[in-house]
Protein backbone atom coordinates (compact mmCIF):
# COMPACT_ATOMS: atom_id res chain seq x y z
CA UNK A 1 0.00 0.00 0.00
CA UNK A 2 1.48 3.60 -0.73
CA UNK A 3 1.92 6.51 2.00
CA UNK A 4 -0.94 8.51 0.01
CA UNK A 5 -3.39 5.43 0.46
CA UNK A 6 -3.17 5.43 4.44
CA UNK A 7 -3.23 8.99 4.82
CA UNK A 8 -6.88 8.90 2.94
CA UNK A 9 -8.32 6.20 5.31
CA UNK A 10 -6.25 7.65 8.61
CA UNK A 11 -8.42 10.69 7.99
CA UNK A 12 -11.48 9.10 9.02
CA UNK A 13 -9.61 8.96 12.69
CA UNK A 14 -10.64 12.42 14.39
CA UNK A 15 -7.89 12.77 16.80
CA UNK A 16 -7.93 16.65 17.90
CA UNK A 17 -6.26 16.71 21.21
CA UNK A 18 -7.63 18.95 23.92
CA UNK A 19 -5.51 21.28 26.08
CA UNK A 20 -8.40 21.68 28.62
CA UNK A 21 -8.33 17.55 29.46
CA UNK A 22 -6.12 16.85 31.95
CA UNK A 23 -6.01 13.00 31.27
CA UNK A 24 -3.34 11.25 29.13
CA UNK A 25 -4.12 10.92 26.19
CA UNK A 26 -6.25 13.91 26.61
CA UNK A 27 -9.05 12.49 23.82
CA UNK A 28 -9.49 9.04 23.80
CA UNK A 29 -9.97 8.77 19.92
CA UNK A 30 -6.04 9.24 19.87
CA UNK A 31 -5.84 6.17 21.76
CA UNK A 32 -8.50 4.45 19.59
CA UNK A 33 -6.16 5.16 16.46
CA UNK A 34 -2.60 4.19 18.33
CA UNK A 35 -4.59 0.75 18.70
CA UNK A 36 -5.83 0.56 15.34
CA UNK A 37 -2.15 1.49 14.21
CA UNK A 38 -0.94 -1.77 16.37
CA UNK A 39 -3.15 -3.98 15.10
CA UNK A 40 -1.90 -2.63 11.48
CA UNK A 41 1.56 -3.30 11.94
CA UNK A 42 1.22 -6.35 13.86
CA UNK A 43 -0.61 -7.97 10.99
CA UNK A 44 2.44 -7.37 8.84
CA UNK A 45 4.45 -9.48 11.16
CA UNK A 46 5.72 -6.93 13.33
CA UNK A 47 6.08 -6.45 17.32
CA UNK A 48 3.76 -3.14 18.40
CA UNK A 49 1.57 -2.14 20.93
CA UNK A 50 -0.57 0.82 22.49
CA UNK A 51 -0.47 1.60 25.93
CA UNK A 52 -2.76 3.28 28.21
CA UNK A 53 -1.25 6.54 27.89
CA UNK A 54 -1.80 6.56 23.91
CA UNK A 55 1.54 5.60 22.85
CA UNK A 56 2.37 2.83 20.34
CA UNK A 57 5.58 1.34 19.87
CA UNK A 58 6.87 -0.72 17.58
CA UNK A 59 9.86 -2.76 16.98
CA UNK A 60 11.90 -4.14 13.56
CA UNK A 61 15.04 -6.27 14.75
CA UNK A 62 17.99 -6.10 12.98
CA UNK A 63 18.81 -8.16 10.36
CA UNK A 64 22.33 -6.83 9.68
CA UNK A 65 25.40 -7.07 11.39
CA UNK A 66 26.09 -6.56 14.68
CA UNK A 67 27.07 -3.25 16.53
CA UNK A 68 24.80 -0.53 14.12
CA UNK A 69 23.02 1.34 15.34
CA UNK A 70 19.16 1.26 16.26
CA UNK A 71 17.29 4.12 14.47
CA UNK A 72 13.71 5.59 15.80
CA UNK A 73 10.87 7.13 13.98
CA UNK A 74 8.68 9.50 15.43
CA UNK A 75 5.02 10.57 14.42
CA UNK A 76 2.40 11.89 16.72
CA UNK A 77 -1.20 10.88 16.88
CA UNK A 78 -3.40 14.61 17.48
CA UNK A 79 -4.07 17.07 14.88
CA UNK A 80 -4.78 20.51 16.04
CA UNK A 81 -7.37 22.33 17.13
CA UNK A 82 -7.16 25.66 15.31
CA UNK A 83 -9.38 24.34 12.96
CA UNK A 84 -12.29 22.13 12.37
CA UNK A 85 -11.27 18.34 12.13
CA UNK A 86 -14.78 16.26 12.15
CA UNK A 87 -15.87 14.57 9.09
CA UNK A 88 -13.08 15.07 6.80
CA UNK A 89 -13.50 14.37 3.48
CA UNK A 90 -10.10 14.20 1.69
CA UNK A 91 -10.04 14.70 -2.39
CA UNK A 92 -7.17 13.41 -4.39
CA UNK A 93 -6.48 15.54 -7.55
CA UNK A 94 -4.63 14.19 -9.98
CA UNK A 95 -2.15 15.70 -12.55
CA UNK A 96 -2.43 19.23 -10.82
CA UNK A 97 -3.01 21.64 -13.52
CA UNK A 98 -1.17 24.27 -12.01
CA UNK A 99 -4.28 26.69 -11.29
CA UNK A 100 -6.64 27.90 -8.25
CA UNK A 101 -7.83 24.66 -6.81
CA UNK A 102 -11.62 25.59 -5.64
CA UNK A 103 -12.74 24.09 -2.62
CA UNK A 104 -16.15 24.61 -0.30
CA UNK A 105 -16.40 27.35 2.31
CA UNK A 106 -14.92 30.22 0.14
CA UNK A 107 -11.86 28.64 0.32
CA UNK A 108 -9.52 29.03 -2.27
CA UNK A 109 -5.95 27.15 -2.67
CA UNK A 110 -4.18 29.16 -5.19
CA UNK A 111 -0.44 29.69 -6.18
CA UNK A 112 -0.53 33.09 -6.44
CA UNK A 113 -0.63 32.47 -2.63
CA UNK A 114 1.09 29.73 -2.14
CA UNK A 115 4.14 29.31 -4.45
CA UNK A 116 5.20 26.32 -3.17
CA UNK A 117 2.23 24.83 -5.12
CA UNK A 118 3.88 25.83 -8.43
CA UNK A 119 6.47 23.06 -8.24
CA UNK A 120 3.43 20.63 -7.84
CA UNK A 121 2.16 21.31 -11.59
CA UNK A 122 1.51 17.84 -12.65
CA UNK A 123 1.61 16.05 -9.45
CA UNK A 124 -1.02 14.06 -7.63
CA UNK A 125 -2.59 16.36 -4.54
CA UNK A 126 -4.49 15.56 -1.33
CA UNK A 127 -6.93 18.13 -0.17
CA UNK A 128 -9.35 19.24 2.12
CA UNK A 129 -12.79 19.87 0.90
CA UNK A 130 -12.25 23.56 2.86
CA UNK A 131 -14.52 22.54 5.64
CA UNK A 132 -12.06 21.01 7.98
CA UNK A 133 -7.92 20.75 7.98
CA UNK A 134 -6.37 17.76 6.41
CA UNK A 135 -4.63 16.08 9.68
CA UNK A 136 -1.66 15.27 7.43
CA UNK A 137 0.11 16.72 10.29
CA UNK A 138 1.12 14.59 11.22
CA UNK A 139 -0.83 11.28 9.82
CA UNK A 140 1.56 12.09 6.52
CA UNK A 141 4.33 11.23 8.90
CA UNK A 142 2.52 8.29 10.32
CA UNK A 143 1.68 6.85 6.68
CA UNK A 144 4.81 7.02 5.78
CA UNK A 145 7.01 5.13 8.48
CA UNK A 146 4.35 2.33 8.68
CA UNK A 147 4.71 2.20 5.08
CA UNK A 148 8.33 2.14 5.51
CA UNK A 149 7.80 -0.53 7.99
CA UNK A 150 5.80 -2.41 5.37
CA UNK A 151 8.57 -2.31 3.27
CA UNK A 152 11.24 -3.60 5.30
CA UNK A 153 9.27 -6.48 6.39
CA UNK A 154 8.79 -7.94 3.17
CA UNK A 155 12.14 -7.08 1.80
CA UNK A 156 14.39 -9.17 4.06
CA UNK A 157 17.51 -9.10 1.51
CA UNK A 158 17.24 -5.35 2.48
CA UNK A 159 19.81 -5.13 5.25
CA UNK A 160 18.92 -2.98 8.17
CA UNK A 161 19.64 -2.33 11.68
CA UNK A 162 17.23 -2.25 14.58
CA UNK A 163 14.25 -0.04 14.22
CA UNK A 164 12.24 1.61 16.82
CA UNK A 165 8.79 3.12 15.67
CA UNK A 166 6.34 5.24 18.29
CA UNK A 167 3.53 7.33 17.15
CA UNK A 168 2.89 9.72 20.23
CA UNK A 169 -0.42 11.42 21.61
CA UNK A 170 -1.05 15.14 22.36
CA UNK A 171 1.94 16.69 20.58
CA UNK A 172 -0.24 19.52 19.48
CA UNK A 173 -0.74 20.81 22.82
CA UNK A 174 2.63 20.51 23.63
CA UNK A 175 2.27 16.73 25.63
CA UNK A 176 4.14 14.40 23.55
CA UNK A 177 7.00 13.36 25.21
CA UNK A 178 5.15 13.64 28.95
CA UNK A 179 4.68 10.06 28.94
CA UNK A 180 7.32 8.60 26.57
CA UNK A 181 9.20 5.86 27.65
CA UNK A 182 12.88 6.08 26.48
CA UNK A 183 13.72 2.76 27.48
CA UNK A 184 11.12 0.98 25.96
CA UNK A 185 11.77 2.77 22.87
CA UNK A 186 15.55 1.75 23.36
CA UNK A 187 16.57 4.03 20.14
CA UNK A 188 20.16 4.94 20.37
CA UNK A 189 18.76 8.31 17.91
CA UNK A 190 15.66 9.30 16.24
CA UNK A 191 13.78 11.10 13.66
CA UNK A 192 10.51 13.16 14.05
CA UNK A 193 8.44 12.67 10.64
CA UNK A 194 6.36 15.94 10.88
CA UNK A 195 7.81 18.49 8.50
CA UNK A 196 6.81 20.16 5.42
CA UNK A 197 8.70 19.60 1.81
CA UNK A 198 10.43 16.62 0.99
CA UNK A 199 14.04 17.21 1.83
CA UNK A 200 13.89 18.88 5.32
CA UNK A 201 16.49 18.06 7.64
CA UNK A 202 15.47 20.44 10.75
CA UNK A 203 17.77 20.59 13.86
CA UNK A 204 16.51 24.41 14.74
CA UNK A 205 13.42 24.82 16.31
CA UNK A 206 11.77 27.55 18.55
CA UNK A 207 12.52 28.17 22.51
CA UNK A 208 8.43 28.20 23.77
CA UNK A 209 6.99 29.93 26.43
CA UNK A 210 2.84 30.34 27.02
CA UNK A 211 1.64 33.51 29.04
CA UNK A 212 -2.08 34.03 30.32
CA UNK A 213 -3.03 37.64 31.04
CA UNK A 214 -6.08 37.90 33.63
CA UNK A 215 -7.60 40.91 33.83
CA UNK A 216 -10.30 41.82 36.71
CA UNK A 217 -12.47 44.88 36.22
CA UNK A 218 -15.23 46.77 38.39
CA UNK A 219 -18.59 46.74 37.18
CA UNK A 220 -20.87 49.59 37.34
CA UNK A 221 -24.10 50.63 35.36
CA UNK A 222 -22.44 52.09 32.45
CA UNK A 223 -25.00 54.76 32.92
CA UNK A 224 -22.70 55.71 36.18
CA UNK A 225 -19.55 54.35 34.92
CA UNK A 226 -17.11 57.49 34.07
CA UNK A 227 -14.31 57.52 36.23
CA UNK A 228 -15.59 54.28 38.11
CA UNK A 229 -15.77 51.71 35.76
CA UNK A 230 -13.25 49.28 34.54
CA UNK A 231 -13.73 47.74 31.68
CA UNK A 232 -11.73 44.11 31.86
CA UNK A 233 -12.20 43.56 28.36
CA UNK A 234 -11.17 46.81 27.34
CA UNK A 235 -7.68 46.59 29.16
CA UNK A 236 -7.36 43.21 27.72
CA UNK A 237 -7.30 44.80 24.70
CA UNK A 238 -5.22 47.76 25.49
CA UNK A 239 -2.53 45.07 26.85
CA UNK A 240 -2.55 43.90 23.25
CA UNK A 241 -2.37 47.10 21.81
CA UNK A 242 1.15 47.58 23.57
CA UNK A 243 2.29 44.15 22.11
CA UNK A 244 4.96 45.20 19.10
CA UNK A 245 2.65 44.97 16.07
CA UNK A 246 5.11 44.10 13.73
CA UNK A 247 6.55 40.90 15.89
CA UNK A 248 3.17 38.77 15.18
CA UNK A 249 2.99 35.61 13.35
CA UNK A 250 1.84 37.10 10.19
CA UNK A 251 4.49 39.49 10.09
CA UNK A 252 7.61 37.03 10.61
CA UNK A 253 9.74 34.35 9.05
CA UNK A 254 12.63 32.43 9.25
CA UNK A 255 14.64 33.03 12.62
CA UNK A 256 12.40 36.08 13.76
CA UNK A 257 10.33 35.46 17.17
CA UNK A 258 6.48 36.27 17.87
CA UNK A 259 3.98 37.14 20.38
CA UNK A 260 0.60 34.94 19.18
CA UNK A 261 -2.32 36.20 21.23
CA UNK A 262 -4.29 32.71 20.60
CA UNK A 263 -7.59 32.74 22.99
CA UNK A 264 -9.29 36.30 24.74
CA UNK A 265 -12.76 35.99 26.29
CA UNK A 266 -14.36 37.76 28.84
CA UNK A 267 -16.57 40.17 30.72
CA UNK A 268 -16.87 43.65 31.90
CA UNK A 269 -15.47 42.23 35.60
CA UNK A 270 -12.94 39.51 34.31
CA UNK A 271 -10.78 38.62 30.33
CA UNK A 272 -8.42 36.40 30.19
CA UNK A 273 -5.73 36.50 26.99
CA UNK A 274 -3.50 33.94 26.30
CA UNK A 275 -0.30 33.98 24.11
CA UNK A 276 2.39 31.50 23.19
CA UNK A 277 5.93 33.22 22.53
CA UNK A 278 8.21 32.11 20.45
CA UNK A 279 11.95 32.80 19.70
CA UNK A 280 15.28 31.19 18.09
CA UNK A 281 17.18 32.48 20.52
CA UNK A 282 17.03 31.88 24.34
CA UNK A 283 17.95 35.35 25.05
CA UNK A 284 15.45 36.95 23.13
CA UNK A 285 12.63 34.99 24.80
CA UNK A 286 13.56 36.43 27.68
CA UNK A 287 12.98 39.77 26.52
CA UNK A 288 9.41 38.50 24.85
CA UNK A 289 8.29 37.75 28.68
CA UNK A 290 9.73 40.97 30.13
CA UNK A 291 7.70 42.99 27.33
CA UNK A 292 4.73 41.28 28.40
CA UNK A 293 5.41 41.73 31.79
CA UNK A 294 5.87 45.23 31.81
CA UNK A 295 3.17 45.85 29.84
CA UNK A 296 1.18 44.59 32.48
CA UNK A 297 3.10 47.09 34.89
CA UNK A 298 1.93 50.13 33.07
CA UNK A 299 -1.69 49.01 33.03
CA UNK A 300 -1.40 48.40 36.87
CA UNK A 301 0.37 51.83 37.60
CA UNK A 302 -2.28 53.50 35.37
CA UNK A 303 -5.66 51.81 36.88
CA UNK A 304 -4.18 50.96 40.30
CA UNK A 305 -3.69 47.96 41.85
CA UNK A 306 -3.07 44.55 40.55
CA UNK A 307 -5.88 44.51 37.67
CA UNK A 308 -3.67 42.44 35.50
CA UNK A 309 -1.77 39.71 36.51
CA UNK A 310 0.69 37.36 34.34
CA UNK A 311 1.58 33.74 34.51
CA UNK A 312 4.25 32.45 32.39
CA UNK A 313 5.32 28.96 31.79
CA UNK A 314 8.09 27.33 30.11
CA UNK A 315 7.02 25.17 26.86
CA UNK A 316 10.20 23.50 25.36
CA UNK A 317 13.74 24.67 24.01
CA UNK A 318 15.52 24.58 20.52
CA UNK A 319 17.10 21.43 20.42
CA UNK A 320 19.99 22.33 18.20
CA UNK A 321 22.41 22.61 20.97
CA UNK A 322 21.65 19.34 21.36
CA UNK A 323 22.12 18.10 17.96
CA UNK A 324 24.36 19.83 16.43
CA UNK A 325 26.70 17.85 18.77
CA UNK A 326 25.65 14.58 16.35
CA UNK A 327 26.72 15.85 13.27
CA UNK A 328 26.86 12.54 11.85
CA UNK A 329 22.63 12.05 12.31
CA UNK A 330 22.12 15.13 10.61
CA UNK A 331 24.34 13.96 7.62
CA UNK A 332 23.05 10.67 7.34
CA UNK A 333 19.15 12.20 6.87
CA UNK A 334 21.02 14.28 3.97
CA UNK A 335 22.63 11.07 2.34
CA UNK A 336 19.40 9.59 2.46
CA UNK A 337 16.91 12.51 0.98
CA UNK A 338 19.86 12.82 -1.84
CA UNK A 339 19.92 8.87 -2.56
CA UNK A 340 15.66 9.70 -2.91
CA UNK A 341 16.46 11.97 -5.31
CA UNK A 342 16.18 15.43 -3.23
CA UNK A 343 18.31 18.42 -2.05
CA UNK A 344 18.24 18.42 1.68
CA UNK A 345 17.58 21.63 3.53
CA UNK A 346 18.02 22.69 6.55
CA UNK A 347 15.21 25.34 7.33
CA UNK A 348 14.82 26.29 10.92
CA UNK A 349 11.83 25.20 12.27
CA UNK A 350 9.03 27.82 13.27
CA UNK A 351 7.05 25.92 16.23
CA UNK A 352 8.24 23.00 17.68
CA UNK A 353 8.50 18.82 17.99
CA UNK A 354 8.36 15.89 20.33
CA UNK A 355 12.13 16.17 19.19
CA UNK A 356 12.96 19.10 20.87
CA UNK A 357 12.09 17.73 24.06
CA UNK A 358 13.41 14.52 23.78
CA UNK A 359 16.74 15.53 22.25
CA UNK A 360 17.24 16.97 26.24
CA UNK A 361 15.91 14.14 27.52
CA UNK A 362 18.60 12.20 25.94
CA UNK A 363 17.47 11.18 22.50
CA UNK A 364 18.62 13.44 19.62
CA UNK A 365 16.19 13.96 16.93
CA UNK A 366 16.11 16.22 14.59
CA UNK A 367 13.15 16.12 12.24
CA UNK A 368 12.15 15.57 8.31
CA UNK A 369 9.81 16.96 5.84
CA UNK A 370 6.43 14.74 4.98
CA UNK A 371 5.57 16.14 1.63
CA UNK A 372 2.64 18.06 3.41
CA UNK A 373 1.54 22.04 3.75
CA UNK A 374 -0.44 24.57 5.39
CA UNK A 375 -0.83 22.62 8.27
CA UNK A 376 -3.78 23.41 10.85
CA UNK A 377 -5.92 25.28 8.52
CA UNK A 378 -8.68 23.97 6.03
CA UNK A 379 -5.76 24.78 2.72
CA UNK A 380 -3.72 21.92 3.93
CA UNK A 381 -2.17 19.45 1.32
CA UNK A 382 -0.10 16.63 0.84
CA UNK A 383 1.67 15.62 -2.27
CA UNK A 384 1.70 11.96 -3.32
CA UNK A 385 4.86 11.68 -5.30
CA UNK A 386 6.43 13.60 -2.42
CA UNK A 387 4.80 11.17 0.05
CA UNK A 388 6.87 8.75 -1.86
CA UNK A 389 9.93 10.15 -1.86
CA UNK A 390 9.54 10.19 2.06
CA UNK A 391 9.15 7.22 2.15
CA UNK A 392 12.15 6.33 0.18
CA UNK A 393 14.37 8.38 2.50
CA UNK A 394 13.05 6.62 6.06
CA UNK A 395 13.76 3.30 4.01
CA UNK A 396 16.91 4.43 2.89
CA UNK A 397 17.86 6.31 6.47
CA UNK A 398 17.81 2.48 7.88
CA UNK A 399 19.74 1.13 5.16
CA UNK A 400 22.63 3.49 5.48
CA UNK A 401 22.36 3.52 9.35
CA UNK A 402 23.57 -0.39 9.25
CA UNK A 403 26.83 0.21 6.59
Amino acid sequence: MKAYERLLRYTSFNTVSDSDCDSSPSTPEQLNFARYLAEELTALGIEASANEFGYMYAHIPSNAARGVPKVGFIAHLDTSADAPSENIRPRLITNYDGGDIILENGQVLSPAEFGVLSSYKGCDLIVTDGNTLLGADDKAGIAEIVTMAEYLVKHPEFKHGDIAIAFTPDEEIGRGTKHFDLQTFGADFAYTVDGGSFGQVQFENFNAASATVTVSGRSIHPGNAKYKMINAISVAVELDSMIPADARPQNTEGYEGFYHPTSIEGTVEKATLKYILRDHDAEELIKKKATVMRAAARLNEKYGGQVVTVGISDSYRNMADIVSRRPEILQLARRAISSAGGTPVSDPIRGGTDGAALSYMGLPCPNLGTGSHNHHGRLEFACVQEMDKCTEMLIAIAGLAAQ
